[in-house]
């Protein structure tokens, strides 16, 4: 989900409304463009408990993956989604 807000949504605006109304065109990476391993590491923190495990993990993809594209290319991506900034 993290790879698929990074590469590919958008929220766009006109008159002050959003453009897409529901998730009914919210697009989801499919198996193929899902990275081929993935690794999870839930730390125990008995100091601050949070409330879940899941959304926790969405927030560092994006500037993980811009960060890995600036390491490889040389090119820094400063808006999301990245889409097209990669051909460029």
């Amino acid at each position: 989900m993290g790879i698929g807000i990074a590469l590919q949504n958008e929220v766009t605006f006109q008159d002050g409304v959003a453009q897409q109304s529901n998730f009914d065109r919210y697009l989801l990476p499919r198996m193929p463009n899902a990275p081929k391993v993935v690794r999870v590491h839930l730390i125990d923190n008995p100091d601050d408990a949070m409330g879940g495990v899941g959304e926790p993990g969405l927030p560092p993809v994006a500037p993980a993956l811009c960060n890995a594209i600036y390491a490889a290319t040389g090119k820094r991506i400063r808006r999301l989604p990245v889409g097209d900034q990669l051909s460029a």
